[in-house]
């Protein structure tokens, strides 16, 4: 079976709320988790949501960043967080450089494998990339 977040093409499983993203399908189908166009769109969300956590809320680190996106109230978060910084091979207190492509790529590929539970697609990681730093409203 398809995991939920790749169902929607939102590997991140971005829930609803008054953000509008581009390539955002609205209405969604999904009373809980945003839908989008295409998985390279729902890829863009997310390193929209990392760039708005690290710029204006000054969450710059792996840890900070996680601790937000999947609040230990409903995740295990310290396993999340070891898997995120264990596949994208940076400190999980480290600042994230957000220009670093290879670095977001990897983190948000992470975040992907565990928020689904498999491997994204690197293809679709790269294109989402490409829509976020086109125009990253």
């Amino acid at each position: 079976m398809i995991p939920r977040g790749l169902r929607n093409n939102n590997p991140g499983n971005i829930r609803q709320s008054s953000t509008t993203y581009k390539g955002e399908i609205s209405p969604s189908r999904d009373k809980e988790f945003k839908q989008f166009e295409t998985v390279a769109y729902g890829y863009r969300a997310m390193f929209v949501a990392l760039h708005y956590y690290h710029s204006k809320l000054g969450l710059k680190s792996i840890r900070k960043m996680i601790n937000r996106w999947a609040p230990p109230s409903e995740n295990d978060t310290g396993s999340y967080i070891r898997t995120v910084s264990r596949l994208s091979n940076h400190d999980p207190d480290k600042t994230i450089d957000l220009q670093n492509r290879n670095l977001m790529l990897g983190i948000v590929a992470a975040m992907s494998k565990v928020e689904n539970g498999q491997d994204a697609v690197i293809s679709d990681v790269i294109e989402g990339w490409k829509l976020y730093k086109a125009d990253r409203k």
